[in-house]
């Protein structure tokens, strides 16, 4: 038998894992598009009510305030940071603030400062993790359970009611059809996928989170990276809540509860790596588009809440068990 040179046979190899990655890749979108047409067909046949004009709207629009958080999350996981813990508390913030400030400084100026205010929580967390070093779940979730105290100390624990309805009635409106919350919700995320595809703050993005030291090395800011994801998130976990709280038109403390949950869920299934290095916008999105039918069905149907958290939590395994796998098949 004629041996095989070595370098042609690492040549080979790396032609092999290339090839494999690409087709798990190819396999995962694929997978992903039919999940979500199995559990549109789904809908259909298990609920009467799921297919109809108000039941989606009601969907998108829901997708649309916790899709803004999605884009932030999907830098952070990207990055490497793990996960960002403090949404709630920024949500929160932004909803409150939105509200409060408002026989004080305006509708508009209220909007952007409770935003502003949301990206300095963020900042806080992403200089606790680039800079000092702490671990990403302790930093957030220290900062959120701060920032939460804080809030609920400034209104008393009560809900705050706005007092410019007028706000409410230009976010339910409607252009070409389409609600204007949605149009917000599109506008960042084309944003943020060109911030993270198409610019050099996302090549650094994904150089930290693939390989620290080799980014490092390659002159990459990778502390300014790794705090900037978070102020990313909570400049969108801000601008969530200030949209929540303007349509609704009141807010408490706890209104952000659980939508870092679905945040998370919603990045996990759609292929971005909780390890770092992979992912994007859109797939983020297409999971979120998943996670949200499938959570509406279970509503339709009655499911309890917790086991709707099961569901939910299961596919999260699944999804990091299958990253997991793709990694060490291909020698990550």
């Amino acid at each position: 038998m004629t041996d095989i040179p070595a370098p042609m046979q690492r040549s080979a190899d790396a032609e092999r894992f290339r090839a494999e990655g690409a087709l798990a890749g190819l396999l995962s979108r694929g997978g992903l598009a039919l999940a979500i047409l199995a559990v549109l067909v789904y809908g259909w046949i298990a609920s009467p009510m799921f297919l109809t004009a108000d039941n989606l709207l009601n969907v998108l629009m829901s997708m649309a305030i916790i899709g803004i958080v999605v884009v932030g999350m999907t830098f952070v996981l990207v990055v490497g940071g793990l996960a960002d813990l403090s949404v709630p508390a920024t949500i929160a913030c932004g909803a409150i603030l939105s509200l409060a400030l408002q026989p004080v400084i305006g509708p508009v100026p209220a909007f952007g400062a409770a935003i502003a205010l949301a990206g300095v929580c963020g900042l806080v967390s992403g200089i606790l993790v680039g800079y000092v070093g702490i671990n990403p779940i302790i930093a957030t979730l220290g900062v959120g359970t701060i920032v939460l105290g804080i809030v609920q100390s400034a209104v008393g624990g009560v809900i705050v009611y706005g007092a410019n309805p007028e706000t409410a009635v230009l976010l339910k409106s409607r252009v070409l059809g389409i609600p204007f919350i949605v149009l917000v919700f599109l506008a960042v995320a084309l944003l943020g996928h060109f911030l993270l595809a198409r610019s050099w703050w996302g090549r650094w993005t994904f150089a930290t989170g693939g390989n620290l030291s080799a980014a490092e090395a390659s002159a990459v800011p990778v502390r300014a990276v790794r705090a900037g994801a978070f102020v990313i998130t909570g400049l969108c976990s801000g601008l969530s809540g200030a949209l929540l709280g303007l349509t609704l038109q009141s807010a408490r403390p706890l209104v952000g509860t659980g939508y870092e949950f679905s945040a998370i869920t919603a990045v996990v299934v759609g292929g971005v790596s909780i390890m770092g290095g992979a992912g994007s916008v859109p797939r983020a999105i297409a999971g979120l588009v998943f996670v949200q039918l499938l959570t509406n069905i279970m509503v339709l149907q009655g499911v309890r809440t917790p086991v709707q958290g099961l569901v939910l939590g299961l596919l999260i395994a699944g999804a990091v068990a299958l990253d997991m796998a793709l990694r060490r098949r291909g020698g990550a």
